[in-house]
């Protein structure tokens, strides 16, 4: 049957070809041990290395006709590989999570040559050059695989500031913009997008495929931890600038083009509802509650992602609680294992029809440090992490099975083939539900053209890459999306004229000298003070391995805090301006009367800083949440539900300028 199929696929290409192949363009081919064959004078790769021109190796057919031959010549091991979303391991101690000087090759190649495993993320940061070379050593192996298929590469965020392990990456070299909040903080998504055109060129410079964003969660609960990686909490906005986002990165209004970033949307839905705040990287924070019933809110960004043709959805590791799906409650289990919500929902009433891939180890065991953490003494680690929300009481084959069945196409953080391929042979899985997967992951490489070449030119990255001009509008947006909040007696811009004598605190003083201050260490020398700090925030779970990592909590600033007491001391004796990394919605009420001007931070440099506070860049920011005026409005506000804390200090979109 598996000839058969393919000998009509054969001829169907033949039917097609007089259309497909009108003025043929010779694309540039790429390989380091592969052998080519020509065909009509043009040059196809020999992928299976059979020396004839199969139809998925023939450039002129369509991606669709392409994935389904190669989905015909594969073996079920080789499927299930396509299935996994693994992590490319690296040297170094937290080389389990992908984060070190370079890949650990001897570890990568039994996954792709043994394993069939075939898209990666990567969280190495460094030199541009040599992320490209490392990046073409994974497809150097790939390329000798028996049918050749390149390795998609994917990415967490690598062009803001914030750093979370196992969530984003360091920019290293590239450019560097304010966070999404940042963004959204200047509304205008015409820029959004040409941030996306930026980080696209970036990524495919070095090699990478695919971005694992942007988030189109609602940050509608304040003390949550990833606030800062969304749009912030008005629904219209977040829905505009994920679709400017997705748009810029996908290289097209409404779907991928060839030199594109697959984007990945996430995390369908309702994330940003976390009970609490709590995070659902960690078991206390599984759970998303809709008590003012707001559910259909979360929703709308992620219909402007569909809008522009975003290629994949993730789904929430958490299980929501207070939802209905066609009247019906939903199933106790995360989204990723939720049918509900990924079949009869996201593709039925939605109509997506791209890839829904898994968020990460949602079919891993869930052992004690999983659901209690490390013992006291011990780092938290990325060893036995897992996500599995609702079904931890399922073997690894039933959660397999559960979740395509449900609706995913790819597992993220895992390459565990033979539980897949098992739950196949047990009859969990039927096998053309397997090929309808493989063949969109397949259909998506075939866009992006990495068949005929997926290899980089490590000098043309080192010129793309964080290049100038790149870097100098990263630097404009940080200091555009800065958002005044106070500005009293016109302090700012400031006027740098005499070299005003300025204490510091969080400040480099050699940035200060740059634009035109005299840094002064004796706080009784100075005329100014300027303090930089970010909102507050506990560590209430150290134990667990995202706990350890992640901002909860208190929002509120407290007496013996080291930077509110230097707030109190400088603002007793010189006027002060404060500027406050919000990476979520900090209390200001008591900063709010010691502040003669005051500033909401997105991400930016001590040079967009200055850029701001002197007037060479003005900032233009308006808040994408409102700032509560008290933890306990913070705490009666209901988790689901945009901006409705009980007077807040600061409005949302609020924002002033000079």
């Amino acid at each position: 049957m598996p000839q058969l199929r393919r000998l009509l696929l054969t001829v169907a290409a033949v039917a097609l070809a007089p259309a497909a192949m009108a003025a043929p363009v010779q694309p540039l081919l790429g390989s380091r041990n592969g052998t080519t064959v020509i065909v009509d004078g043009l040059k196809f790769r020999d992928l299976d290395r059979d020396g004839k021109l199969s139809p998925y190796e023939d450039w002129r057919l369509d991606p669709e006709q392409r994935a389904a031959d190669l989905t015909a010549r594969m073996t079920l091991d080789e499927k299930a590989g396509a299935m996994m979303h693994g992590t490319v391991p690296a040297k170094g101690p937290l080389g389990v999570a992908g984060i070190g000087a370079g890949y650990d090759l001897a570890k990568v190649a039994p996954l792709i040559q043994s394993r069939h495993v075939e898209t990666f993320i990567t969280r190495l940061s460094g030199a541009p050059a040599m992320l490209a070379e490392q990046n073409n050593a994974l497809q150097a192996l790939a390329e000798d695989t028996r049918l050749g298929i390149p390795v998609t590469i994917s990415t967490d965020p690598r062009n803001h500031f914030q750093f979370t392990a196992g969530a984003s990456v360091i920019s290293g070299g590239f450019s560097q913009w304010p966070e999404a909040t940042g963004l959204a903080a200047i509304g205008d998504p015409a820029l959004t997008r040409r941030f996306g055109e930026v980080a696209r060129k970036e990524y495919r410079a070095v090699g990478i495929h695919q971005a694992l964003s942007p988030m189109a969660d609602l940050a509608t609960e304040p003390r949550w931890s990833r606030i800062n990686g969304t749009f912030g909490e008005d629904p219209a906005l977040v829905g505009a600038m994920v679709k400017a986002y997705v748009q810029g990165f996908q290289g097209g209004d409404k779907g991928l083009a060839a030199d594109g970033v697959s984007a990945v949307v996430k995390h369908w839905v309702g994330y940003g509802a976390s009970a609490k705040g709590f995070d659902g990287h960690n078991s206390y924070g599984r759970y998303a509650v809709f008590p003012a019933g707001q559910f259909a809110q979360h929703i709308k960004p992620f219909d402007e992602a569909f809008a522009a043709g975003v290629v994949g959805v993730m789904p929430t590791y958490a299980i929501l609680q207070g939802v209905t799906v066609d009247g019906k409650p939903l199933e106790p289990v995360g989204a990723g294992f939720s049918r509900q919500l990924l079949t009869d929902l996201l593709r039925g009433e939605h109509g997506f029809k791209g890839l829904v891939i898994s968020d990460w180890a949602i079919t891993n065991d869930c052992g004690e440090t999983c659901r209690n953490g490390f013992p006291a003494g011990q780092a938290p680690n990325f060893e036995g992490f897992s996500t599995a929300w609702g079904v931890e009481g399922l073997s690894k084959v039933d959660r397999y099975a559960k979740g395509v069945n449900a609706g995913l196409d790819q597992f993220g953080g895992v390459e565990d083939t033979a539980e897949l391929v098992a739950a196949v042979q047990a009859g969990k899985i039927a096998q053309d539900r397997i090929d309808l997967s493989v063949r969109r992951i397949l259909t998506v490489k075939f866009e992006q053209g990495l068949f005929e070449n997926p290899y980089v030119d490590p000098k043309a990255a080192e010129a793309i890459v964080g290049a100038p001009a790149f870097v100098a509008e990263g630097r404009v947006a940080q200091s555009r999306a800065l958002t005044l909040l106070e500005n009293r007696n016109g302090l700012l811009p400031l006027k740098t004229a005499g070299r005003r004598k300025v204490w510091l605190m969080g400040v480099s003083p050699e940035v200060a000298k740059a634009h035109g201050l005299t840094p002064v260490t004796d706080l009784a020398q100075a005329d100014l003070a300027i303090i930089r700090t970010v909102a507050p925030f506990q560590t209430l779970h150290p134990t667990y391995t995202f706990g350890s990592r992640q901002h909860e909590g208190d929002l509120a600033f407290k007496d013996g805090a080291a930077d509110y007491e230097a707030i109190k001391a400088a603002s007793a004796k010189v006027p002060t301006i404060v500027s406050i990394y919000l990476d979520r919605p900090a209390i200001l009420t008591n900063i709010q009367d010691k502040a003669t001007a005051l500033i909401g931070d997105f991400g930016a440099s001590d040079d967009a800083l200055f850029d701001a506070l002197t007037g060479a860049v003005a900032p233009r920011g308006r808040l994408p949440f409102e700032l509560p005026s008290s933890m306990a409005a913070v705490e009666t506000q209901a988790e689901d539900a945009p901006h409705d804390s009980a007077k807040p200090l600061y409005p949302i979109h609020y924002g002033l300028t000079y």
